[in-house]
């Protein structure tokens, strides 16, 4: 039974980096993975592509022979794809039973409304697939509340539309260092807390542009918290954040592409999401409570990410930039992959600089413990 990822997002959120990272990474850890490319205008992909949706369709042509524009020209050539599964079937039939991740165009009419997609997806399942939708978004939209609102409406529409496990990613997580006077912590962002805490700043978002008391106003902070002006969205507002909360979906994993911590616990959730943790194509090897009950079961804190990447980024960039040092020292070659950086940090016996590999090697045993006498029995035809 092979895996695979649908990484879907609206433009910019960062797919194609994110693709050629995860690509790398479990290449890595020794995990057999391939990369198609769904989206017919990307024409310069940093990853290597072991199948294009450019070979059968090309925006450009769309474009030009049926007089749509770019967007337009898109739908068009994901109708043309699921009118013409078989040439995908074929293509993915010669990768065998390769991880796949999947780079799906940015458009987000085909994961909110549009059918193409969302029929690719359930004709994937048909093939044996085990798929794993992941909604990539900015982490820029947290710091504005109107962004961060209509963000979390993006992926509950998604969940909605696309009716497959689904993981809600912040991406470039790193650069929230640009954003140091966000009105929350980020746990309250990434586990979509009480909302209505978040209404006060969106109505004073929405009200910027209106004058507010003078400085000669004699009237107190306290009048002036009382006497704010009240957005004409604030019903509308507080009818969204209702919503959201009651369908109780939404939250969000965090990610910073070049950190392998960060993508090592991102891939952990998409592996249990998606079943990979029970074991791969070769077969079940654990129970559900010996999943539940193992290290990689817990995913990273969002307090120790806002810590790592806002509170104590550049002390903790120092520390890392000093372990990096002192093992390169004792001739630790920085150009080598990633796999052999843990082997030759394993040499150095620098206790600070392993923990990452030991995390690296754990996922690596975990490709390679396959006990076939224990836990759940799979008949495979």
């Amino acid at each position: 039974m092979p895996f695979a990822q649908l990484v879907i997002g609206p433009p910019g959120s960062g797919k194609s980096t994110y693709c050629d990272g995860m690509h790398q990474f479990m290449a890595a850890i020794n995990r057999k993975c391939s990369v198609v490319n769904l989206d017919p205008a990307n024409d310069s992909t940093s990853y290597p592509v072991a199948l294009d949706v450019r070979e059968l369709v090309t925006i450009d042509e769309i474009m030009e022979q049926e007089e749509l524009g770019p967007n337009g020209g898109v739908l068009y050539a994901l109708e043309e794809l699921e009118h013409n599964f078989e040439w995908l079937e074929e293509g993915l039939k010669k990768l065998g039973d390769d991880y796949i991740i999947f780079d799906c165009p940015g458009q987000v009419e085909l994961f909110t409304h549009h059918a193409s997609l969302r029929n690719i997806f359930f004709r994937l399942q048909k093939l044996g697939y085990r798929l794993v939708v992941l909604h990539l978004t900015d982490s820029i939209v947290i710091s504005r509340p109107s962004l961060y609102v209509s963000s979390l409406l993006l992926a509950l529409r998604s969940m909605l539309q696309m009716d497959l496990p689904q993981l809600n990613v912040l991406t470039k997580i790193d650069n929230l260092q640009n954003f140091p006077n966000l009105p929350f912590n980020l746990d309250f962002y990434t586990e979509v807390q009480d909302l209505n805490y978040l209404l006060p700043h969106l109505n004073r978002e929405q009200t910027s542009g209106i004058p507010g008391p003078t400085s000669a106003d004699p009237r107190t902070e306290a009048d002036e918290e009382e006497e704010e002006p009240t957005s004409k969205f604030s019903a509308l507002n507080k009818a969204i954040v209702e919503m959201v909360e009651e369908f109780a979906l939404v939250g969000f994993e965090t990610l910073a592409v070049e950190d392998k911590k960060s993508m090592m616990h991102l891939l952990r959730a998409i592996d249990r999401a998606g079943g990979y943790a029970f074991g791969s194509v070769e077969g079940a090897n654990d129970t559900v409570w010996q999943v539940a009950m193992r290290q990689d079961a817990v995913t990273m804190d969002a307090r120790d990410v806002q810590e790592r990447w806002l509170d104590r980024r550049e002390e903790m960039d120092e520390e890392e930039r000093k372990a990096w040092k002192e093992v390169e020292g004792e001739g630790y070659d920085p150009g080598v992959s990633v796999v052999k950086k843990k082997e030759q940090a394993q040499k150095t016996e620098k206790p600070d600089s392993d923990d990452d590999m030991d995390d690296l090697e754990e996922m690596q045993k975990f490709m390679e413990n396959k006990k076939p006498d224990n836990g759940i029995g799979v008949v495979r035809k």
